[in-house]
C-alpha cells in the first residue's frame, strides 16, 4: 500500500484534533457531559483528549506498519502522541478562551498508552502487523 495512504488516517485525525483545539468550549458543546454522567468518579478526566489520542495512537501504528509490534514500536507511538499533544497545547495559547493544561497532555498519554495495551491483545496485533 502506498505510504501516503498509510499515513492519511493519522494526518486527517491530527487535522481534526487541530480543528477542535481551535474552538472554544462553547463551540464544542457539552456532548462529553453525557459520559461524565455515567462515570461521575472521573469528573476531572478529559474524555475528549483520551479518546482523541487513543485513536491517534492506532492511526500512527497503522502508518508505521510494523512487521512485528514490539515494545519499542509501542513506545514510539506513545512518544509521537505526547509530542503532538504538546504542540496541541501550545496551539491553544493562541486560541481566545483556551489555555494549555498539563493534565490534557497526561490524558493524551493515557489514551495512547491504553491503545498500545489494547494492541497487545494477540488478535488485535495481528490486524496491525504487516505480513
Amino acid at each position: 500500500m502506498n505510504i501516503v495512504l498509510r499515513w492519511l488516517p493519522s494526518i486527517l485525525w491530527m487535522a481534526a484534533i487541530f480543528y477542535f483545539s481551535s474552538r472554544t468550549g462553547d463551540d464544542l458543546g457539552g456532548w462529553l457531559d453525557g459520559i461524565r454522567m455515567y462515570v461521575p468518579w472521573m469528573e476531572g478526566f478529559d474524555w475528549g483528549h483520551f479518546i482523541s489520542y487513543f485513536l491517534l495512537a492506532l492511526a500512527y501504528l497503522w502508518g508505521l506498519r510494523p512487521r512485528r509490534i514490539v515494545w519499542t514500536t509501542k513506545a514510539l507511538v506513545i512518544v509521537l502522541c505526547v509530542l503532538y499533544g504538546i504542540t496541541d497545547e501550545y496551539h491553544q495559547v493562541f486560541v481566545p478562551g483556551r489555555t494549555p493544561d498539563i493534565a490534557d497532555i497526561r490524558n493524551d498519554g493515557i489514551g495512547a498508552l491504553l491503545a498500545m495495551l489494547v494492541v497487545s491483545i494477540p488478535a488485535v496485533s495481528r490486524y496491525f502487523e504487516r505480513k
